[in-house]
């Protein structure tokens, strides 16, 4: 805080011995000691308030986040328990469109003519309703 060094303290000293003079100067300096001594003992106590106003504070920062948290959390899982059938009907529904989409791929394959299929002009020889591959959803 202050930065007083030897000789400045040695020269307040003497100072203090002349104006005082010797008789009185033991009780001054006592009595300056108890008056610096309640002062730090006042700036202490006031840090120590600031300091545990500062922690309450920020506790009551945390829990109010802590809360806000948990209501979030909260809404979350009803959303998830509102929504679950949905994204049970889609996953079937996915699911579903998968395995038609295969049965047809399957189905497409064995329609599609081989080399040995065409004849001499080129022609496959199917008829224009064999060719045509009807797509339904289900």
């Amino acid at each position: 805080m202050f930065d007083i060094g030897f000789w400045e303290l040695a020269i307040i000293a003497v100072v203090a011995l002349i104006v005082i003079g010797p008789d009185k100067l033991p009780g001054v300096a006592r009595t300056a000691g108890k008056w610096v001594g309640r002062t730090r003992r006042f700036v202490n106590q006031v840090k120590t308030d600031i300091d545990r106003e500062v922690q309450q504070d920020e506790l009551r920062k945390m829990l109010e986040k802590e809360a806000g948290l948990d209501e979030i959390k909260q809404s979350l899982n009803e959303g998830l328990e509102t929504n679950q059938y949905s994204f049970e009907e889609e996953k079937d529904y996915l699911v579903n469109a998968i395995d038609d989409a295969q049965i047809e791929h399957d189905s497409t394959a064995e329609k599609q003519p081989q080399a040995e299929d065409f004849d001499d002009d080129g022609s496959t020889g199917l008829s224009e309703s064999d060719k045509t591959v009807k797509h339904e959803r289900t």
